[in-house]
């Protein structure tokens, strides 16, 4: 049974690192995103249904288009950000929430508030940019 925040809450480093409050805590605070995504996606398509290109201005039809081939590419970034959020449901769900992938050590309450669908620890995550920008420079 998981259990009912309290009002207000938020996570502090002064508890036990992924309690059963704080689990709760991302568990919402994911579900709210993923939700949040999913109406603005929902509100994209209708307006883009609503929209005609038929528009006599040559002008006004290219605006059109490159506005529509903007809110498509961020719909699809959106796609991706939610499969990352389901995928960090997931890791709530089989207990490894909260916890590098690389070292298993805790990611840390302040980073999981700033980017909730973390799977790396800060000095995980620099290493592994550090080895990007490496290969990248070859």
């Amino acid at each position: 049974m998981r259990p009912s925040l309290p009002p207000n809450y938020h996570p502090s480093d002064d508890e036990e690192f992924m309690n059963p409050l704080q689990v709760e805590y991302f568990r919402q605070k994911l579900l709210s995103w993923r939700a949040e995504l999913l109406a603005e996606s929902s509100d994209t398509l209708q307006h883009l249904k609503e929209e005609s290109l038929l528009k006599p201005d040559l002008t006004d039809r290219a605006s059109l288009e490159t506005e529509r081939a903007i809110q498509l590419r961020t719909r699809a970034r959106e796609r991706k950000l939610i499969s990352k959020i389901d995928a960090a449901l997931n890791r709530i769900d089989d207990g490894t929430y909260g916890y590098c992938e690389e070292t298993d050590e805790p990611i840390g309450i302040h980073r999981l508030e700033a980017r909730p669908i973390a799977t790396l620890s800060i000095e995980a995550q620099k290493r592994h940019e550090r080895m990007e920008r490496t290969h990248r420079d070859d």
